[in-house]
Protein backbone atom coordinates (compact mmCIF):
# COMPACT_ATOMS: atom_id res chain seq x y z
CA UNK A 1 0.00 0.00 0.00
CA UNK A 2 1.70 3.19 -0.56
CA UNK A 3 -0.63 6.43 0.47
CA UNK A 4 0.51 9.64 -1.99
CA UNK A 5 3.70 10.56 -3.16
CA UNK A 6 5.88 11.72 0.19
CA UNK A 7 9.60 10.55 -0.47
CA UNK A 8 10.00 7.55 1.60
CA UNK A 9 13.06 5.47 2.33
CA UNK A 10 12.27 1.81 1.84
CA UNK A 11 12.12 -0.42 4.63
CA UNK A 12 14.80 -2.62 5.40
CA UNK A 13 14.49 -6.13 3.34
CA UNK A 14 15.64 -8.05 6.57
CA UNK A 15 16.30 -7.60 10.05
CA UNK A 16 20.37 -7.47 9.40
CA UNK A 17 19.46 -4.52 7.31
CA UNK A 18 17.42 -2.12 10.19
CA UNK A 19 20.75 -0.64 11.83
CA UNK A 20 21.94 0.67 8.00
CA UNK A 21 18.37 1.79 7.53
CA UNK A 22 18.09 3.84 11.14
CA UNK A 23 21.43 5.38 9.93
CA UNK A 24 19.61 6.42 6.78
CA UNK A 25 16.46 8.08 8.49
CA UNK A 26 19.26 9.59 11.18
CA UNK A 27 17.68 8.14 13.82
CA UNK A 28 19.87 6.84 16.78
CA UNK A 29 17.71 3.69 17.49
CA UNK A 30 13.92 2.26 18.07
CA UNK A 31 11.44 3.00 20.62
CA UNK A 32 9.28 0.10 20.34
CA UNK A 33 6.59 0.08 23.50
CA UNK A 34 5.02 -3.30 22.18
CA UNK A 35 7.63 -6.29 23.26
CA UNK A 36 6.77 -9.25 25.20
CA UNK A 37 8.74 -11.06 27.94
CA UNK A 38 7.20 -13.51 29.94
CA UNK A 39 8.23 -16.44 32.93
CA UNK A 40 9.49 -19.19 31.07
CA UNK A 41 6.43 -21.68 32.08
CA UNK A 42 3.82 -18.73 30.49
CA UNK A 43 5.76 -18.30 27.54
CA UNK A 44 5.86 -21.97 26.58
CA UNK A 45 2.24 -21.98 27.21
CA UNK A 46 1.59 -18.82 24.98
CA UNK A 47 4.04 -20.47 21.89
CA UNK A 48 2.20 -23.39 22.28
CA UNK A 49 -1.14 -21.57 21.77
CA UNK A 50 0.39 -20.10 18.74
CA UNK A 51 1.02 -23.65 17.43
CA UNK A 52 -2.37 -24.23 17.36
CA UNK A 53 -3.84 -21.04 16.13
CA UNK A 54 -5.24 -22.27 13.57
CA UNK A 55 -8.17 -23.36 15.34
CA UNK A 56 -8.80 -20.05 16.64
CA UNK A 57 -7.65 -17.67 14.04
CA UNK A 58 -8.28 -19.99 11.15
CA UNK A 59 -4.88 -19.42 9.43
CA UNK A 60 -1.71 -20.60 10.84
CA UNK A 61 0.92 -18.32 13.17
CA UNK A 62 3.93 -19.71 13.36
CA UNK A 63 6.22 -17.73 16.07
CA UNK A 64 9.03 -16.22 14.22
CA UNK A 65 11.63 -16.15 17.21
CA UNK A 66 11.13 -18.65 19.50
CA UNK A 67 14.11 -18.76 20.83
CA UNK A 68 15.74 -18.60 24.51
CA UNK A 69 15.84 -15.20 26.58
CA UNK A 70 19.31 -14.12 26.06
CA UNK A 71 18.78 -14.40 22.02
CA UNK A 72 15.65 -12.54 22.09
CA UNK A 73 17.97 -9.48 24.02
CA UNK A 74 20.07 -10.27 21.73
CA UNK A 75 18.04 -9.23 18.84
CA UNK A 76 16.52 -6.41 20.10
CA UNK A 77 19.99 -5.05 20.85
CA UNK A 78 20.86 -5.92 17.54
CA UNK A 79 17.82 -3.76 15.88
CA UNK A 80 18.39 -0.76 18.01
CA UNK A 81 15.80 -0.98 20.45
CA UNK A 82 17.47 1.42 23.64
CA UNK A 83 14.97 0.29 26.38
CA UNK A 84 13.29 -3.60 26.42
CA UNK A 85 9.68 -3.45 27.47
CA UNK A 86 8.70 -6.90 28.92
CA UNK A 87 4.75 -6.31 28.82
CA UNK A 88 2.67 -8.89 30.73
CA UNK A 89 -0.90 -9.63 30.96
CA UNK A 90 -3.38 -12.07 33.36
CA UNK A 91 -5.84 -13.80 32.10
CA UNK A 92 -7.43 -14.12 35.38
CA UNK A 93 -7.52 -13.29 38.63
CA UNK A 94 -4.68 -13.39 41.11
CA UNK A 95 -2.31 -13.79 38.58
CA UNK A 96 -1.32 -10.00 38.48
CA UNK A 97 1.01 -9.52 41.46
CA UNK A 98 2.78 -12.77 40.55
CA UNK A 99 3.83 -10.58 36.78
CA UNK A 100 4.78 -7.60 38.56
CA UNK A 101 6.91 -8.98 41.09
CA UNK A 102 8.67 -11.59 37.77
CA UNK A 103 8.51 -7.81 35.70
CA UNK A 104 10.41 -6.20 38.59
CA UNK A 105 13.06 -9.36 38.97
CA UNK A 106 13.43 -9.00 35.04
CA UNK A 107 14.09 -5.12 34.96
CA UNK A 108 16.61 -5.42 37.75
CA UNK A 109 18.72 -8.15 36.26
CA UNK A 110 18.90 -6.25 32.26
CA UNK A 111 20.00 -3.01 32.85
CA UNK A 112 18.46 -1.82 29.76
CA UNK A 113 14.69 -3.58 30.18
CA UNK A 114 11.67 -1.22 31.18
CA UNK A 115 10.27 -2.05 34.60
CA UNK A 116 6.78 -3.44 33.32
CA UNK A 117 3.61 -4.22 35.11
CA UNK A 118 0.08 -5.05 34.91
CA UNK A 119 -3.29 -5.36 36.78
CA UNK A 120 -6.72 -6.95 36.53
CA UNK A 121 -9.96 -6.27 38.06
CA UNK A 122 -10.25 -7.85 41.21
CA UNK A 123 -9.91 -6.77 44.73
CA UNK A 124 -6.40 -5.28 45.69
CA UNK A 125 -5.51 -4.02 41.99
CA UNK A 126 -5.30 -0.36 43.24
CA UNK A 127 -2.94 -1.82 46.57
CA UNK A 128 -0.65 -3.88 43.80
CA UNK A 129 -0.46 -0.96 40.82
CA UNK A 130 0.13 1.49 43.57
CA UNK A 131 3.09 -0.69 45.02
CA UNK A 132 4.19 -0.80 41.24
CA UNK A 133 4.82 2.75 40.96
CA UNK A 134 6.91 3.18 44.18
CA UNK A 135 8.99 0.31 42.96
CA UNK A 136 9.36 2.69 39.57
CA UNK A 137 7.02 0.78 37.25
CA UNK A 138 6.91 2.61 33.61
CA UNK A 139 5.29 0.75 31.51
CA UNK A 140 1.80 -1.21 32.00
CA UNK A 141 -0.25 -3.51 29.54
CA UNK A 142 -3.41 -5.01 29.81
CA UNK A 143 -5.56 -7.32 27.46
CA UNK A 144 -8.79 -6.88 27.28
CA UNK A 145 -9.60 -9.77 24.92
CA UNK A 146 -7.54 -12.19 26.60
CA UNK A 147 -8.46 -10.78 30.26
CA UNK A 148 -12.30 -11.01 29.27
CA UNK A 149 -12.95 -7.90 31.11
CA UNK A 150 -13.85 -4.41 30.85
CA UNK A 151 -11.60 -1.44 30.76
CA UNK A 152 -14.61 0.58 32.63
CA UNK A 153 -14.89 -1.98 35.35
CA UNK A 154 -15.60 -0.50 38.51
CA UNK A 155 -12.74 -2.42 40.23
CA UNK A 156 -10.22 -0.37 38.24
CA UNK A 157 -11.27 2.90 38.52
CA UNK A 158 -8.79 3.71 41.32
CA UNK A 159 -6.34 2.07 38.96
CA UNK A 160 -6.67 4.44 36.29
CA UNK A 161 -6.98 7.01 38.75
CA UNK A 162 -3.41 6.09 39.53
CA UNK A 163 -1.83 5.65 36.42
CA UNK A 164 -3.25 9.22 35.47
CA UNK A 165 -2.01 11.12 38.67
CA UNK A 166 1.87 9.51 38.26
CA UNK A 167 1.45 9.69 34.24
CA UNK A 168 2.29 5.96 33.58
CA UNK A 169 1.57 5.22 30.23
CA UNK A 170 -0.49 1.98 29.64
CA UNK A 171 -0.48 -0.58 26.50
CA UNK A 172 -4.05 -1.79 25.87
CA UNK A 173 -5.03 -4.50 23.98
CA UNK A 174 -8.78 -3.30 23.67
CA UNK A 175 -9.77 -3.59 19.39
CA UNK A 176 -11.85 -6.07 18.38
CA UNK A 177 -8.79 -7.96 16.29
CA UNK A 178 -7.88 -10.31 15.48
CA UNK A 179 -10.65 -11.58 18.21
CA UNK A 180 -13.63 -9.96 19.33
CA UNK A 181 -14.23 -9.90 22.80
CA UNK A 182 -17.88 -8.71 24.77
CA UNK A 183 -15.71 -6.31 26.20
CA UNK A 184 -13.53 -4.84 23.30
CA UNK A 185 -14.10 -2.22 20.87
CA UNK A 186 -13.94 1.55 21.62
CA UNK A 187 -16.85 1.84 24.17
CA UNK A 188 -15.64 1.19 27.28
CA UNK A 189 -12.14 3.05 26.68
CA UNK A 190 -14.29 6.21 25.94
CA UNK A 191 -15.63 5.92 29.11
CA UNK A 192 -12.55 5.43 31.04
CA UNK A 193 -11.37 8.27 29.47
CA UNK A 194 -14.29 10.41 30.20
CA UNK A 195 -13.39 10.14 33.71
CA UNK A 196 -9.76 10.01 33.44
CA UNK A 197 -8.98 13.14 30.27
CA UNK A 198 -4.99 12.90 30.82
CA UNK A 199 -4.58 9.26 31.35
CA UNK A 200 -1.60 8.12 28.69
CA UNK A 201 -3.32 5.32 27.08
CA UNK A 202 -1.45 3.46 24.08
CA UNK A 203 -3.94 1.50 22.07
CA UNK A 204 -2.40 -1.60 20.92
CA UNK A 205 -2.80 -2.21 16.94
CA UNK A 206 -3.81 1.37 16.57
CA UNK A 207 -7.13 -0.07 17.34
CA UNK A 208 -7.77 -2.92 14.99
CA UNK A 209 -10.21 -2.97 13.45
CA UNK A 210 -11.90 -0.19 14.71
CA UNK A 211 -9.04 1.78 13.16
CA UNK A 212 -11.11 4.88 12.88
CA UNK A 213 -13.09 4.95 16.63
CA UNK A 214 -9.48 4.58 18.36
CA UNK A 215 -7.92 7.64 15.96
CA UNK A 216 -10.98 9.40 17.18
CA UNK A 217 -9.71 8.97 20.85
CA UNK A 218 -6.57 9.91 20.38
CA UNK A 219 -7.51 13.28 18.20
CA UNK A 220 -9.96 13.76 21.16
CA UNK A 221 -8.22 13.14 24.04
CA UNK A 222 -4.41 14.79 24.99
CA UNK A 223 -2.71 11.51 26.02
CA UNK A 224 -3.35 8.86 23.96
CA UNK A 225 -1.21 7.48 21.34
CA UNK A 226 -1.33 4.87 19.24
CA UNK A 227 1.00 1.60 18.44
CA UNK A 228 1.59 0.45 14.95
CA UNK A 229 1.48 -3.16 16.00
CA UNK A 230 1.15 -5.74 13.31
CA UNK A 231 -0.75 -3.01 11.19
CA UNK A 232 -0.08 -2.82 8.14
CA UNK A 233 1.50 -6.03 7.47
CA UNK A 234 1.32 -8.82 4.52
CA UNK A 235 -0.43 -10.73 7.41
CA UNK A 236 -2.41 -8.93 8.88
CA UNK A 237 -3.40 -7.26 5.71
CA UNK A 238 -5.40 -10.18 4.72
CA UNK A 239 -8.54 -9.90 7.80
CA UNK A 240 -7.68 -6.16 8.81
CA UNK A 241 -6.02 -3.84 6.21
CA UNK A 242 -6.14 -0.50 6.87
CA UNK A 243 -8.59 1.37 5.18
CA UNK A 244 -7.75 3.79 2.35
CA UNK A 245 -9.37 6.95 3.91
CA UNK A 246 -7.56 5.89 7.21
CA UNK A 247 -4.62 6.02 5.95
CA UNK A 248 -5.27 9.85 5.20
CA UNK A 249 -5.54 10.60 8.79
CA UNK A 250 -2.04 9.25 9.80
CA UNK A 251 -0.10 12.54 8.85
CA UNK A 252 -1.94 14.53 10.88
CA UNK A 253 -1.86 11.92 13.89
CA UNK A 254 1.74 11.54 13.59
CA UNK A 255 2.95 13.21 16.88
CA UNK A 256 -0.20 10.33 18.94
CA UNK A 257 1.91 7.33 16.60
CA UNK A 258 4.74 5.00 18.35
CA UNK A 259 6.10 2.54 16.81
CA UNK A 260 4.96 -1.60 18.23
CA UNK A 261 5.99 -4.80 17.10
CA UNK A 262 4.58 -7.93 19.56
CA UNK A 263 8.24 -9.12 19.32
CA UNK A 264 8.44 -11.93 19.81
CA UNK A 265 5.14 -13.35 18.83
CA UNK A 266 5.43 -12.32 15.05
CA UNK A 267 5.08 -14.94 12.19
CA UNK A 268 7.11 -12.45 10.08
CA UNK A 269 10.71 -11.06 10.25
CA UNK A 270 10.94 -7.74 13.03
CA UNK A 271 12.21 -5.69 9.98
CA UNK A 272 8.98 -6.70 8.19
CA UNK A 273 7.12 -4.44 10.46
CA UNK A 274 9.19 -1.39 9.80
CA UNK A 275 8.85 -1.78 5.91
CA UNK A 276 5.34 -2.00 6.11
CA UNK A 277 5.35 1.41 7.72
CA UNK A 278 7.98 2.87 5.16
CA UNK A 279 5.72 1.80 2.22
CA UNK A 280 2.96 3.60 3.37
CA UNK A 281 4.42 6.48 1.72
CA UNK A 282 3.82 9.05 4.38
CA UNK A 283 7.99 9.98 4.25
CA UNK A 284 11.16 9.90 6.14
CA UNK A 285 9.97 12.78 8.65
CA UNK A 286 6.76 10.62 9.80
CA UNK A 287 8.81 7.69 10.42
CA UNK A 288 11.08 9.47 12.34
CA UNK A 289 8.96 10.48 15.11
CA UNK A 290 6.58 6.92 14.74
CA UNK A 291 9.91 4.76 14.97
CA UNK A 292 11.59 6.95 17.62
CA UNK A 293 10.76 10.22 19.04
CA UNK A 294 7.34 9.94 20.16
CA UNK A 295 8.39 6.28 21.57
CA UNK A 296 11.42 7.88 23.38
CA UNK A 297 9.27 10.82 24.41
CA UNK A 298 6.98 8.30 26.32
CA UNK A 299 9.10 6.21 27.75
CA UNK A 300 11.10 8.64 28.89
CA UNK A 301 13.99 7.41 27.24
CA UNK A 302 16.89 9.58 27.84
CA UNK A 303 18.92 9.85 24.47
CA UNK A 304 19.58 12.07 21.42
CA UNK A 305 17.14 12.21 19.38
CA UNK A 306 17.32 12.54 15.36
CA UNK A 307 20.86 12.99 14.24
CA UNK A 308 21.02 16.09 11.84
CA UNK A 309 21.57 15.06 8.21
Amino acid sequence: MTHGAVPTTPGPASDADVPAYLRALGVPGLADVHVHFLPAPMLRKVWRYFDGAEKYYGRAWPVRYKVDEDERLRLLRSFGLRAIPALAYPHKPGMAQWLNDWGADFARRVPDALHCATFYPEPGAADYVSRALDQGAELFKVHVQVGRFSPDDPLLEQVWGLLEQHRVPTVIHAGSGPLPGRDTGPGPVRRVLERCPELPLVIAHLGMPEYHEFADLAEEFARVHLDTTMVGTDFTNEFAPLPGDYVDRLPALVDRIVLGSDFPNIPYPYAHQLQALARLGLGDDWMRKVLWVNGARLLGIREAGPTEA
